[in-house]
């Protein structure tokens, strides 16, 4: 019989749940011999020994660690990866995924153009965070053109390193939903980003994060002081944003761009 790991299990066992998130992204327990076993996207394969009482956790085959320099000269330039603690984490979006985050990006185009914003959507940008070995991708990220002169590494390569440059990122939840929803909240505040959406137009987070029963929800971050406040849009709500507050855009006009694909 195999079933899913619980956070009560990653727990008991000892075993973080940060580290444990980087580590894999799908991850099953063997309930008759207690073995552990994740598939890591970069094709390697870890096998823990959970010991479900709670007393040692052992981890085998630990992944090859790169730097955010490396990561940039050999990845930079690839829509496939991000770097997440030194450990490479391959992204598989969907054609929904992209039809999602295409819309969102002309949407949020169409409102800046509207207010003559000094603002600009990149196809292509990293975010680095400074004094650490992650560098993420986001699907959208709206950044504040004035601000862009203090980037010590914008004139050589689309790499921002401050919040105060980002305006807004969307996140659209696949299925590694947990990045998402736990790291990079705790990430992206940290870098002070001050408003952050993820967009789940599939339904697919816990029920700790969209509610019970789990339907497409979009949650928008609003950075207060060092915290995310969150508010969730389902259904027909219309979206409430501090960045664009006369944004006249429902939850269900997004979740409806993913399924044309489907028509």
């Amino acid at each position: 019989m195999v079933k899913k790991v619980t956070n009560r299990q990653i727990w008991k066992g000892r075993l973080d749940k940060k580290f444990f998130y980087q580590l894999v992204t799908r991850s099953f327990i063997d309930s008759n011999d207690g073995v552990f076993i994740g598939k890591n996207l970069l094709k390697i394969t870890l096998l823990c020994r959970v010991n479900i009482s709670g007393k040692n956790t052992m981890v085998q085959s630990p992944p090859n660690l790169i730097t955010v320099d490396e990561f940039i000269t050999n990845y930079g330039d690839s829509d496939c990866y991000e770097l997440i603690d030194g450990e490479l984490t391959e992204m598989e979006p969907t054609g929904p995924h992209e039809q999602v985050s295409g819309f969102l990006g002309r949407k949020l185009n169409v409102e800046i153009d509207r207010l003559d914003l000094p603002y600009l959507i990149p196809p292509r940008c990293l975010i680095k965070l400074l004094g650490t070995a992650t560098a993420f991708r986001p699907d959208v990220l709206v950044l504040d053109q004035t601000r862009l002169i203090n980037e010590p590494l914008w004139q050589q390569e689309p790499v921002i390193t401050s919040g105060s440059s980002i305006k807004l990122i969307a996140e659209v939840v696949s299925t590694n939903w947990q990045n998402d929803y736990a790291r990079k909240v705790e990430d992206y505040a940290i870098l002070g980003v001050a408003e952050y959406w993820i967009v789940d137009y599939l339904g697919i987070g816990g029920r700790e994060y969209i509610g019970k029963p789990k339907q497409p929800t979009v949650t928008i971050c609003t950075l207060r002081e060092d915290e995310y406040q969150k508010q969730l849009f389902q259904n027909d709500d219309m979206l409430i944003s501090s960045i664009f507050p006369d944004l006249q855009l429902t939850a269900q006009q997004i979740f409806a761009a993913g399924r044309y694909a489907a028509i």
